[in-house]
């Protein structure tokens, strides 16, 4: 049985929405897919909640251009995939942590992944994934990249909660990285996860 997913996206990245869910994958797709009939932001997220995200138990998030949490003058853009996501991560009454799994779309694999680096603490060479303000929401960011535990000064894959994976790489194995998400909600990590950085 394949895990509840819930797409989060911004409107220029839809055909990706669209291309994930026509994939032959063992998903079960709970994403908004009609526009909710209502001006009202508060009702909007909360039918999207009761109806999409209550049961789901992974947010895949298309991280595209318009993504960032420092996109001004398109700020105020941001509020749905901000709420979304934030409401993926809330463990409580009637609602269980999502696993997070963050899809870098094509146009964003540069900025995104720059290449390696020499640790000035430890000398070794380490991976540079450029998560932060100008790439992603502060929700994604934070909770890709949580406090490091003293005595490390790089991140290995049990540090994120969210995975990141470039789109080709999704599109060759979905199910490994949905699977991947999925599996973070009951790691050691998890209970770093903070709903609102």
């Amino acid at each position: 049985m394949g895990h509840k997913c819930f797409i989060s996206f911004k409107h220029t990245a839809i055909k990706y929405k669209e291309a994930i869910q026509e994939l032959n994958i063992d998903m079960i797709d709970k994403s908004l897919n009609d526009p909710i009939n209502s001006e009202n932001e508060d009702y909007i997220m909360q039918k999207i909640r009761e109806d999409h995200l209550s049961d789901s138990t992974v947010t895949i998030c298309l991280i595209c251009d318009r993504y960032a949490e420092n996109l001004h003058p398109y700020q105020a853009d941001q509020t749905y995939v901000k709420r979304e996501l934030q409401a993926s991560l809330y463990n409580g009454k009637g609602n269980t942590r999502n696993g997070v799994l963050g899809i870098v779309l094509p146009a964003m694999t540069d900025r995104v992944y720059k290449g390696s680096y020499t640790c000035s603490t430890c000398g070794k060479k380490h991976l540079y994934v450029a998560i932060e303000d100008a790439t992603t929401i502060k929700e994604f960011s934070y909770n890709y990249y949580p406090p490091l535990d003293d005595g490390k000064c790089a991140y290995a894959d049990e540090d994120h909660y969210c995975v990141l994976v470039k789109w080709q790489d999704f599109i060759n194995n979905p199910d490994k990285y949905i699977d991947q998400a999925f599996d973070k909600r009951t790691a050691p990590i998890a209970y770093k996860v903070r709903v609102r950085p």
